[in-house]
This record gives structure tokens, C-alpha cells and sequence, in this order.
């Protein structure tokens, strides 16, 4: 009987440790939509990147 109540608060952990990992996840998500639409313009880039070295 003790096996099986460790083992129900075990799963009952694991199902809130769960929702919590989704709930994160789902508001990753979100922020990062929303983050995309604030910005007007694309990435920025290094100077370094766009312009080769004269000879």
C-alpha cells in the first residue's frame, strides 16, 4: 500500500513538473511571436559581414 501511494504522488508530481515545462514553453512561444511583430526591420548584421577588404 505505501509502493503505491510513493507512486501516486509521484505521478502527480510529474504531470505539475510537466505543466509547468509546457506552460514555460507556450510563453517562449508567445513572446517571441509577438517580438516579431514589434520589429519594423530585420536582424542586424556586423559591418564586417556586408563589406570585403580592398586589395
Amino acid at each position: 500500500m505505501f509502493e503505491y501511494e510513493i507512486a501516486t504522488a509521484r505521478r502527480a508530481d510529474l504531470i505539475r513538473e510537466a505543466d509547468a515545462y509546457r506552460l514555460v514553453r507556450e510563453a517562449k512561444k508567445a513572446r517571441r511571436g509577438s517580438s516579431r511583430f514589434q520589429e519594423s526591420e530585420g536582424p542586424v548584421r556586423s559591418l564586417r559581414g556586408s563589406f570585403t577588404r580592398a586589395a
